[in-house]
């Protein structure tokens, strides 16, 4: 089949939904083409690799004490392999995951559950552990020390706890906001490791063998065309070569190329630096609304009608990491290179005075 030409007159962007999100897939289709795609041990891991080699080795010493792991705690930005280290662990381990997250537990009967049905050393992952509830989270504090769980039973005064002996077992605990855990919660992790966002090599790496896997055609500058503009995140990048795989087949030859890629993104709204429309007006805000910074995170999100955590947790980390933005006691500033990106030239700022210091 011959390629059909890229034309980008014949319809605009598709912006329907923000394709270089982190978050997890809700779609079935897509969460089980995730689940396939994850590595099964260490050695399939790609990057990380100061993380991913540390806890090789406090695996294989757990194995040789023929113990259990210590209680781990990974954080980092979404969609950076802290659920698939939570699984190679496990099989590692030659143990079972069971997964949950800190919204999903509600009661303690929840958590009571799960706790009593594992097996010696199997692996308890909690996925956004920082926004467990209190109550559920000193409920946790006995389990990850001493192995057992209270049980409360009868009402008043004739109201009594029973010890109730659980395995031991592995807490894998993932939080994308470290600052968040109470300081009891964070001191019973044995083990605590960050993820940090990959090299561009890693990533069309990783993209590679998905497409291997996925038995998607295509060229190592296609790949790597990917890698460069998946902002530095496994999850997005692999969405990235689900979604420009679809332009391939229907305008193309079903074959991801550099064209191909390049094509595709632009019709997605990213640009070459892996930046959607979303981060693109949380630049133009600072650069042009309040003459490039320093402005207040209040401010922006008045400004653009955003809830100040979307531009915190999800614009952010990324803009700061690649030098778009850079955070000072005053508030947010543009860098130079957030002007050249969106083509402004660079006039002299004012006193930054508009914006609240939040």
């Amino acid at each position: 089949m011959a390629r059909k030409k890229h034309d980008d007159g014949d319809a605009p962007s598709l912006p329907p939904e923000r394709v270089v999100t982190a978050e997890k897939l809700e779609e079935a289709t897509a969460a089980d083409e995730e689940t396939a795609l994850r590595p099964r041990s260490f050695a399939e891991f790609i990057g990380q690799r100061k993380v991913a080699e540390n806890l090789e080795v406090y695996v294989a010493a757990a194995k040789k004490r023929a113990g259990t792991l210590d209680h781990v705690l990974l954080s980092g930005p979404p969609g950076l392999g802290k659920t698939t280290l939570a699984h190679v662990i496990a099989h590692e381990m030659g143990t079972t995951a069971r997964v949950t997250s800190g919204p999903a537990l509600e009661r303690k009967g929840d958590l009571a559950g799960i706790l009593t049905s594992l097996g010696r050393g199997d692996v308890l992952f909690i996925d956004e552990i920082h926004r467990l509830q209190p109550i559920i989270e000193e409920s946790l504090y006995p389990a990850m020390e001493d192995y057992h769980i209270e049980i409360v039973t009868g009402m008043g005064a004739g109201a009594s706890a029973i010890r109730v002996p659980i395995e031991r077992f592995t807490l894998v605990g993932a939080t994308t906001r470290t600052g968040q855990l109470t300081s009891p919660l964070l001191s019973r992790f044995g083990i605590v490791e960050r993820l940090d966002f990959y090299a561009p090599a890693e990533l069309a790496t990783i993209i590679k063998r998905s497409a291997r896997l996925l038995d998607i055609d295509f060229t190592d500058d296609g790949a790597e065309e990917l890698g460069r503009r998946a902002r530095g995140t496994p999850r997005i990048a692999n969405r990235l070569l689900r979604r420009v795989h679809d332009f391939a087949l229907v305008r193309g030859d079903g074959r991801v190329t550099r064209e191909a890629a390049d094509y595709a993104l632009r019709r997605l709204g990213v640009d070459s630096q892996g930046l959607d429309e979303g981060d693109r007006r949380f630049l133009r805000a600072i650069v042009e609304r309040f003459d490039g910074g320093p402005v207040g995170i209040e401010s922006l999100a008045a400004a653009l009608a955003e809830d100040r955590d979307t531009l915190e947790y999800v614009h952010e980390p990324y803009l700061i990491q690649e030098g778009f933005l850079t955070r000072t006691p005053r508030g947010r500033v543009a860098t130079a290179q957030a002007f050249e990106h969106l083509n402004v030239p660079m006039a002299k700022r004012g006193s930054g005075g508009q914006g609240s210091l939040f």
